[in-house]
């Protein structure tokens, strides 16, 4: 909505908001907040709000703990779940030192930063978000189970869909809050569904997904499911996927689409911890719909990036191996830089894949690079890439390969 901070008071005060949550995440994208009341507004956003960093995961420790939370004032969103009266809102933040200086591991920051870099270089970046989810039944503890809601198949309709009126609630409730959602369906596991977005700027993308998360699991828990975001919640099952949609425009109004994907294909195995942090991830990689080889086609869902069919400002490359367990504000920031570097150098794209890599053979296979196999192999392609270490916090390459 683009407040300015003196708007934002007005607001505050002639809307009865009673509660102002301060919103981060830590460097893996776990989401974060405290709430100040309204007197305490003019201090946040002159001042920040001091809170204990040494309790966030990857923020430091307890000798250099001190950290301040500084309200965005164009990112302020009414809560529509809380109370009428005793309103609630949230703003997300940046974060720096007591002395001012930028807190390095502040993901959020780093993603700015990166689209700032990109306008200097003459390009504008769109993102589009899409994200699966499973729906698990609670047992009578409300404890989560492995019992999916449901047993519907790829975009079946209710009653086997039992998800269709958790997906209208959330979706309604994200229109509330000024994000559209763009479509929503079943999708091919049981219990699974996925949910996508329109495109727009990338930080808004990245703070929108961090909001869609939020949303589904207290709407799930509120219809008395569980929500699970996780890359393979069911051994045998397809996995979550988080497929990012990307395209670029340029200053000189030039066809940049081709560039931009062999950029990305240039660095996705180095890049790949941050859009896979965790050992479940590996698991879901070469079936299922989701890539296990560095590669791009149109259309075709086996390769790791596929153009779809559209056409216009609606052309854009759709990157697949990324699940929800990623950082959004890293993997935006990290596939920004590598598209820069297709950009710039003009890197042109490797031949399209037109084939079906489930049911290849070993010898064609063995033509394309393989994405790592395992959290340790991602980890050690961070550790000895140079184009990683240029763009990540030395503390945050750091917590992704050796903790």
């Amino acid at each position: 909505m683009n407040y300015s901070k003196e708007e934002v008071m007005q607001y505050v005060r002639e809307e009865d908001v009673k509660f102002i949550r301060l919103a981060f995440c830590d460097v893996f994208g776990k989401q974060k907040n405290i709430s100040i009341m309204p007197e305490e507004l003019p201090r946040a956003f002159e001042y920040g709000i001091a809170f204990d960093a040494s309790a966030i995961a990857g923020f430091g420790d307890e000798t250099r703990c001190d950290l301040l939370l500084h309200p965005d004032p164009e990112t302020l969103m009414l809560l529509p779940w809380r109370p009428e009266h005793g309103k609630v809102v949230r703003m997300f933040t940046h974060i720096t030192y007591p002395d001012g200086t930028p807190f390095e591991c502040d993901t959020r920051s780093l993603l700015k930063k990166a689209v700032e870099d990109a306008k200097k270089a003459g390009y504008t970046f769109a993102f589009g978000s899409e994200q699966e989810f499973y729906l698990f039944e609670l047992d009578e503890n409300n404890k989560p189970t492995k019992i999916p809601y449901d047993e519907a198949g790829y975009m079946d309709l209710a009653p086997d869909d039992r998800g269709e009126n958790i997906r209208r609630e959330i979706c309604l409730t994200l229109e509330q809050m000024g994000i559209r959602p763009e479509c929503s369906h079943h999708e091919e596991g049981p219990g699974q569904n996925e949910i996508d977005f329109r495109y727009s700027d990338p930080l808004t993308v990245a703070d929108d997904t961090m909001t869609f998360q939020t949303i589904v699991k207290i709407v799930a828990r509120r219809n008395g499911v569980f929500v699970d975001f996780g890359p393979k919640p069911l051994e045998h099952k397809p996995g979550n996927g988080f497929h990012i949609n990307m395209s670029v425009q340029s200053n000189d109004g030039s066809e940049n689409l081709c560039h931009m994907i062999a950029g990305v294909l240039d660095k996705v195995v180095e890049m790949t911890v941050f859009l896979n942090p965790t050992e479940d991830s590996y698991k879901r990689f070469g079936m299922d719909k989701a890539p296990g080889y560095v590669s791009w086609s149109n259309e075709n869902r086996s390769q790791l990036v596929r153009i779809p069919a559209a056409v216009g400002e609606y052309r854009r490359a759709e990157l697949r191996s990324p699940d929800p367990t990623a950082n959004p504000y890293l993997a935006f920031t990290l596939l920004i830089y590598a598209a820069l570097i297709g950009l710039e150098k003009k890197l042109d794209l490797p031949e399209a894949a037109n084939i079906n890599l489930y049911k290849a053979d070993a010898e064609t296979l063995a033509k394309f690079k393989k994405l790592p196999g395992s959290l340790s192999d991602a980890r050690k392609a961070a550790a000895a890439s140079e184009f990683i270490k240029e763009h990540i916090p030395a503390s945050i390459l750091d917590i992704y390969c050796n903790k």
